[in-house]
């Protein structure tokens, strides 16, 4: 026991030995015109949360921020709680309420068939006091901490608690589409476009799965709360950007604040360590010992893995309640401002999102990317590619028109000097990108999307999408494509001249398939022959024959069922780009 005191003291003074080193590393940037403004804008947003929850709620246009701020407050309002089985969220729901109002209830269940449920509570006060009720089991050798992440165990003694029926709370079960429901759907569109549709709909991560992204961010942050003060734990990429997919990985970024005098009248200031080795060292030594703290420490954390050689240090781990593959990194605020910008693009145009879901997973499907590192693109890569393509066709305008148009409340840097700033409100874009003049459905763009790029010269030509045309490549590298924030990377350096010709093949090859992929011929029409979904291997000889004789009327129902999502999806985008003095469309109201 003394041997477990002395570790863990050793451990949280070297932890705190990196940490003030890094924290105070902050670069201060000045230029002529504007004092540049650092990552702490972000943090300073984030602490007023609570107060502005509401106002942010109603607004037509969610920003970057303003999501993040939400999704945040979300978390710090929840608790994540085991239960024995589904039934048990009527008890669960019951016993909470005496901590305070209920807003939602959210239940899944894991791969190993564990029950969880997501309970939001109205503040955060109700929280604490669930916490503070709470209690470790009896056992002489576990690790007490004290988070959000709890078991609920029967009741022994008969409860007086009654049901919490004056509110009416949200709740929902979460389950993904199965195989078959996913090509069932896909075989009945009626048009290619529509397939896309389907696709995005049903793959694209939902607000539960959104919820406990941030919730298992939360979950760390509280955690590291107790190690070092003001700190904050960020999600980034796919799961925040919008081009998430159900079961995606988790990026998340610890974020220390800058740190700042809180007293100025104050004589007694705190003693801090410094550190007098050079930057990335210190990050190594930060980040391999939060990853012992971690493996040690934080309940959850399973199959910890070290990449401290990479070019920006992480740790991964899987986190078991919320079923998540996690990557941590820290002072990476840039990838957070990249985050910002891809979502902000996928907001500008409604068939930006859906174009590179179902581009993502052909090129998943053909072995075009992998989820290990190695000489393919990537789903980044990918990414910028489809953005590319858009701002060639005067859907998406460059990212330099968007820093023309920035405010001054827009300016962003990172603390090692990345020039971060873009206009962040899409409502302050030129005409010509709120109403656009290209209307060319889904189906048009994908089939485009692979001619452009199948007779795209790789060999002299560059992707900037900071510029929004093609560049003279600065390298011999097959293939080129600009970091739109850090212009100096090339964030496909990796790729070979195999993979690259391996890319254009599959584009002719994908030309063909939805040029020649009928539905009154083939079964597996369209998108289904692209991501080799087949629909005959779901369904039984006599299921097949009889939705071959599928009636007017069923025809006629599925056709109206589609047209009101693609009806939806752009009413959506009109009612984010219409200013007030505009007509807007009446808005469909939900019922609970």
């Amino acid at each position: 026991m003394a041997l477990f005191k002395r570790v863990n003291l050793n451990s949280l003074s070297v932890l705190n030995h990196c940490y003030n080193k890094i924290a105070t590393s902050t670069v201060k940037l000045k230029t002529n015109k504007h004092v540049a403004i650092s990552s702490s804008v972000l943090n300073e947003k984030l602490n007023k949360q609570d107060e502005n929850t509401e106002k942010l709620t109603n607004s037509k246009f969610a920003t970057f921020e303003n999501e993040m701020i939400l999704r945040r407050n979300q978390a710090c309002r929840s608790i994540l709680v085991q239960v024995h089985s589904l039934s048990s969220h009527r008890d669960l729901q019951n016993y909470c309420a005496q901590f305070g109002i209920i807003q939602s209830v959210h239940h899944y269940r894991t791969n190993k068939q564990r029950n969880y449920i997501l309970v939001e509570f109205e503040n955060e006060e109700s929280v604490r006091k669930v916490i503070s009720s709470s209690s470790f089991m009896d056992a002489d050798l576990i690790v007490p901490v004290r988070s959000k992440v709890l078991w609920f165990r029967k009741d022994n003694v008969a409860s007086n608690l009654k049901s919490n029926d004056r509110n009416t709370v949200s709740y929902t079960e979460n389950d993904d589409p199965t195989a078959k429901q996913v090509a069932y759907r896909l075989y009945h569109s009626k048009s290619i476009s529509g397939q896309i549709l389907y696709l995005y709909d049903m793959l694209k991560l939902n607000d539960l799965e959104t919820r406990l992204r941030f919730h298992t961010a939360n979950h760390l942050e509280q955690y590291f709360s107790g190690l070092f003060c003001k700190m904050r734990v960020l999600p980034f990429g796919s799961s925040i950007n919008g081009f998430g997919r159900k079961k995606c990985d988790l990026d998340l970024v610890l974020v220390p604040a800058n740190i700042k005098e809180d007293n100025v009248n104050s004589r007694l200031i705190f003693h801090s360590k410094t550190m007098r080795i050079n930057e990335r060292y210190e990050t190594k030594e930060f980040m391999g010992i939060l990853a012992s703290s971690m493996q040690h420490f934080i309940p959850g954390v399973e199959n910890l893995r070290r990449i401290l050689e990479a070019r920006v240090p992480i740790i991964k781990f899987n986190f078991e309640y919320t079923r998540l593959e996690c990557d941590l990194s820290t002072t990476n605020m840039s990838a957070v401002y990249m985050s910002e910008l891809l979502h902000l693009y996928g907001e500008i145009d409604w068939r930006v999102r859906p174009l590179v879901s179902v581009i993502r997973n052909w090129a998943k499907v053909q072995e075009i990317t992998c989820d290990s590192p190695g000489p393919w693109i990537t789903n980044f890569s990918l990414s910028l590619l489809v953005l590319f393509y858009f701002q060639q066709k005067n859907i998406l305008p460059s990212l330099r028109m968007l820093k023309t148009y920035a405010t001054r409340d827009d300016i962003r840097h990172t603390e090692n000097g990345i020039d971060c700033t873009f206009l962040r409100d899409i409502n302050k874009l030129p005409n010509e990108y709120k109403y656009k003049s290209n209307q060319e459905n889904l189906e048009a763009l994908l089939l485009d999307f692979f001619e452009f790029y199948s007779l795209f010269d790789f060999y002299t030509k560059g992707i900037c999408i900071r510029e929004g045309i093609p560049i003279r490549k600065p390298s011999r590298l097959p293939l080129h494509i600009v970091n739109p924030l850090e212009t100096t990377l090339n964030v496909a350096k990796n790729v070979t001249i195999y993979e690259l010709n391996r890319l254009k093949e599959k584009a002719h090859d994908a030309i063909f398939i939805l040029e020649t992929s009928d539905k009154s011929n083939y079964i597996n029409w369209g998108i289904m022959n692209l991501l080799k979904i087949k629909y005959i291997d779901t369904i039984g000889i006599s299921q097949l024959n009889m939705v071959q004789n599928v009636t007017p009327e069923e025809k006629n129902s599925r056709e109206n069922i589609e047209d009101n999502i693609q009806e939806s999806h752009s009413q959506e985008i009109s009612e984010k780009i219409t200013n007030n003095n505009d007509i807007q469309p009446k808005k469909k109201t939900k019922t609970v």
